[in-house]
């Protein structure tokens, strides 16, 4: 099947009126997570999953969790710029330009290229999504068991890199996730591993409630010990539209911002969050007026805000041909397609086409929503903002729980939900990303099984990771980056050692 052939039948099915109406809500709550602090797009996905389960068509259910995610890299952009706080993570650096065109009577200006960057961002991300993917599926198909352990763990690696300040703490959340995910039954031999003597870890844990623990219920405790507040801005916000002269000056930043979020996007561990800094970098160092930046330049708006769109757009690449995914809420939507019986992966085009195109589809679809919804009711979300979060908080505990024990009716489930939460407060409480904790707990089975048939095929030798052109290649660049990050490390020491010394010269 061609892109054009594939993508009318995929707009077949993103047009439908019932596949329709759950992009709108997914857009719709999606930018109400962005604009609310507290809560974000992985926290948001991992408490409706048990809705998934009541779902039957595996294209509205993931439909619906895509609209939220990306739909929550627009609405974040609203609290940045009027509150000078961020609704999302990827929205950190828009609150350094966006708030000073605000407190300057520009806070229209802001929000209107906010939006109109995300949006041509999000469809050049879609484009790009469109081309990329089938032939990336099409050349997946050679992968066999060696390589696709080669690749787990260059994308394993590459989110530890990238998704953290801290290397050891990254590595210490994956093994938490390894650890975890391997509690329960052995696939080949069916003994049980870990357990501990307690019936209800037989089965292992269930990713839902280890989701809605750790994002969920970990993310509100650690935002109410928090205690969010921030001073909106009363003047009035004006005209919602930036003007021409506005435009003119951010449009190449809008492309610069698009192009670098597509290709952060892709890569395991890069998100929105990498691609708004770079962005944001770049955007600085380009400008003519480098001193604007922080005082309110447009191009510090739109450009981060064009590449976490991008960004999101771009790391559905992975994880539709690759069965990768590349940052939590991804990993959310992983687990969601397991969910439904579908398998993320080469496979997906051929077995699941209306999934794979319909998806696609519905991200031009939700771009011109999210547009609509953002621009024309601005009033709205800004009357969002004065909800209060110790109002929202209990209320989103409780419904988790039920939706929690809904999953199999087991109070168990209740106890681990608990158990995550605490897990996730701690680790947001010590400074750990807890990124790489749901990325190695939904591809340890994927590392296990590929790591064990390879032994299988070779007869218990190590050597066909090397032997094989693909997995030699995935080896050797995860070798390089290894080295790389070690080299890294040492320049920053040296310069550590380096900082006071000269400062004791000097004194």
């Amino acid at each position: 099947m061609g892109i054009f052939e594939g993508l009318f039948n995929g707009f077949s099915i993103a047009l439908q009126g019932y596949n329709l109406l759950f992009a709108f809500l997914g857009c719709l709550l999606g930018t109400a997570i962005g604009v609310l602090p507290g809560l974000g797009p992985a926290a948001t996905i991992s408490l409706l999953l048990p809705v998934v389960y009541k779902m039957s068509s595996p294209a509205t259910s993931i439909i619906f969790l895509a609209g939220i995610y990306y739909g929550s890299m627009y609405g974040g952009s609203t609290t940045s710029i009027l509150l000078n706080l961020p609704g999302e993570a990827a929205s950190v650096v828009t609150a350094i330009d966006g708030y000073k065109m605000a407190l300057k009577g520009r806070a229209g200006a802001a929000l209107g290229i906010a939006a109109i960057g995300s949006f041509i961002a999000g469809t050049i991300g879609v484009i790009g999504l469109s081309i990329v993917a089938p032939p990336l599926a099409e050349f997946a198909l050679r992968f066999g068991p060696p390589e696709y352990f080669a690749l787990t763990l260059v994308g394993l690696l590459l989110a530890v890199f990238l998704s953290g300040s801290s290397i050891v703490k990254g590595l210490i959340a994956l093994l938490i996730g390894l650890l975890l995910a391997s509690v329960g039954l052995d696939p080949i031999t069916g003994k049980v591993r870990f357990a501990g003597g307690i019936i209800g870890l037989q089965g292992g844990f269930d990713f839902v409630t280890l989701a809605m623990g750790v994002f969920g219920i970990g993310e509100i405790l650690y935002s109410l010990e928090q205690n969010i507040k921030g001073e909106i801005v009363t003047t009035k916000i004006g005209k919602v539209f930036p003007t021409i002269k506005d435009f003119i000056e951010a449009k190449w930043a809008i492309i610069r911002g698009s192009l670098i979020g597509f290709f952060v996007g892709i890569l395991p561990g890069g998100g929105a969050v990498i691609a708004s800094l770079a962005s944001y970098a770049v955007e600085k160092r380009c400008s003519k007026k480098p001193e604007e930046f922080g005082q309110g330049a447009i191009c510090g708006v739109a450009g981060p805000e064009s590449a976490n769109n991008a960004a999101s757009s771009a790391s559905f690449i992975p994880l539709l041909t690759l069965g990768i995914p590349g940052n939590a809420s991804i990993a959310m939507i992983f687990a969601a397609l397991m969910i439904q019986g579908v398998t993320p992966g080469p496979f997906l085009v051929k077995e699941h086409a209306d999934v794979f195109w319909g998806v696609i589809a519905s991200m031009y679809i939700g771009n011109l929503m999210l547009l609509a919804l953002n621009l024309p009711l601005v009033g709205l979300w800004v009357q969002l903002l004065k909800v209060p979060f110790g109002i929202l908080a209990p209320a989103v505990v409780l419904f988790t729980c039920v939706g929690v024990y809904s999953i199999a009716n087991d109070t168990f489930n209740i106890y681990a939900l608990l158990f995550f939460g605490l897990l996730g407060y701690f680790m947001r409480k010590l400074d750990f990303e807890p990124g790489p904790l749901p990325l190695a707990f939904v591809l340890a089975p994927i590392i296990e099984n590929s790591l064990r048939q390879s032994l299988l095929m070779s007869g218990g030798s190590m050597a066909i990771f090397f032997t094989r052109p693909i997995a030699a290649t995935l080896f050797a660049i995860f070798i390089a980056l290894v080295i790389a990050q070690g080299l890294q490390s040492l320049r920053q020491r040296k310069r550590s050692k380096v900082s006071p010394e000269m400062s004791t010269g000097e004194v």
